[in-house]
């Protein structure tokens, strides 16, 4: 399975906010720790808010932060959340139609490995993620440190 860069944004958004314990971040802080686009995040932090995984506050000295604890986050319930409801392949889905599926062995193969796939994902959590905090926050909320050690 592949997983689109949006669940990937949302993972990394998700592992940032865990690290800062409800202080308030901007998308810019995230999108300048990661490299990646503030337009893209835009749309990510849009979906967690209406998830209820993180808070918005508007205004100057506004910003997002983490609502829930990161023990509290389940990553398969997250992918799901951010894949919505897609299978491996388009027969797998429920308006997906293929002319072999009243006989294909291929579909009930790969919904077995789907399954597989968020029961793995099920038995984790942010917090999980979270486990090198110190190491994490080296690299993405303390830049420069890591840049001064590289030139060491």
């Amino acid at each position: 399975m592949h997983l689109t860069t949006f669940s990937d944004y949302t993972m990394r958004v998700m592992m940032y906010l865990g690290l800062q314990r409800g202080q308030l971040v901007t998308i810019s802080d995230i999108a300048q720790a990661y490299k990646i686009s503030e337009n893209h995040l835009m749309k990510v932090v849009h979906h967690l808010a209406q998830r209820g995984y993180i808070v918005t506050v508007r205004g100057k000295g506004g910003g997002l932060r983490l609502v829930r604890e990161p023990n509290t986050v389940n990553i398969g319930e997250m992918i799901r959340s951010s894949e919505g409801d897609t299978g491996l392949l388009p027969c797998l889905d429920t308006s997906g139609t293929c002319c072999i599926q009243p006989s294909c062995k291929l579909m009930g193969i790969l919904r077995e490995a789907q399954v597989a796939l968020f029961t793995v994902l099920d038995k984790y959590t942010l917090a999980d993620l979270l486990q090198q905090e110190g190491a994490l926050s080296h690299i993405l909320i303390h830049p420069r440190s890591v840049a001064s050690i590289a030139q060491d």
